[in-house]
């Protein structure tokens, strides 16, 4: 039997005062319906009685789910990899210019299939790369030519190495999370910048298609963040949020991915229109954003 992680007060912040606000199905593996659950003081929202961290590998294993498999499979995951291909770059001039070095030492948490951390090594960088997955670390090697390390390294980092740290799409799945940024804060350097990427319920797109939200992406994402509750957990470990960056992309590719699991399959048209509105209502509010980039320093 497989053990579950029953909270009782908020993930984030401590508070007590969390209540149900609304079911959501594992489209992606097992089609089980799990809780989601908000805490009324940070307003996180945080997926209620998930898989330990030992019992949640079988989740994550699906050809479907691409940041392990790299697969270009089906019209959804065909986009995602020509999307990926643009916002690498992208991702690596915007670390360069909020670091203020070209090369460095950079730490990639949660590396996927490796092709961030193959970037910044092609870019200079030095580069580590943890992936918890032993599948995942395969494909990085095979397709990159990168070798990743199991994430049970992370906590033998030495202090205060890292220039950069980058999380796309980890924290997420982080069951350890006052443990991971109580670690995060000591292994960056005092003048580094730590980058987590994470989608936002209280986006356009999130609204939209409610229960459907791909992004909730139950039960791998255990924490699902608002602009406020990040700031709160960033805070209680001595850091600070500097800047936010969008993720324009992410709110097409996630009503693609909605739009299938309200109707029973791909809606083009209706997922690009409810992308490009979401994405309008952020013009100008970063952190209404279907992902929002957390740029965090000392």
């Amino acid at each position: 039997m497989k053990e579950l992680v029953h909270y009782t007060k908020c993930p984030v912040c401590g508070a007590a005062d969390c209540s149900e606000i609304l079911k959501a199905t594992d489209y992606t593996v097992s089609n089980e319906i799990f809780a989601i659950w908000e805490c009324s003081n940070c307003r996180l929202r945080f997926t209620q009685d998930v898989p330990a961290a030992g019992s949640i590998g079988p989740y994550y294993q699906s050809e479907n789910y691409i940041s392990h498999s790299n697969t270009s499979r089906g019209l959804v995951n065909r986009l995602y990899q020509w999307v990926r291909k643009r916002t690498l770059k992208q991702k690596r001039k915007m670390l360069q210019q909020l670091t203020g070095i070209k090369t460095g030492a950079v730490l990639d948490l949660g590396s996927g299939a490796g092709a961030f951390a193959a970037e910044m090594k092609s870019a200079g960088w030095k580069v580590t790369g943890l992936e918890p997955d032993a599948g995942a670390r395969k494909v990085a090697q095979e397709s990159f030519g990168i070798e990743l390390q199991d994430i049970s390294r992370f906590y033998t980092l030495e202090d205060g190495q890292f220039d950069a740290i980058t999380m796309w799409h980890v924290l997420e799945h982080v069951h350890e999370l006052q443990a991971y940024m109580a670690k995060l804060k000591m292994i960056l350097k005092e003048n580094g910048r730590l980058f987590i990427a994470v989608p936002n319920y209280t986006s356009g797109d999130a609204a939209i298609y409610n229960k459907y939200w791909a992004a909730y992406d139950v039960p791998r994402h255990l924490y699902h963040f608002s602009p406020d509750s990040m700031k709160v957990l960033v805070e209680k470990h001595g850091m600070r949020v500097l800047d936010h960056k969008p993720m324009w992309y992410d709110s097409f590719y996630v009503s693609l991915l909605s739009s299938k699991y309200q109707s029973g399959a791909t809606m083009l048209f209706s997922a690009f229109f409810n992308g490009l509105r979401s994405n309008l209502g952020a013009v100008g509010r970063v952190k209404k954003c279907s992902s929002v980039i957390y740029v965090i320093g000392h």
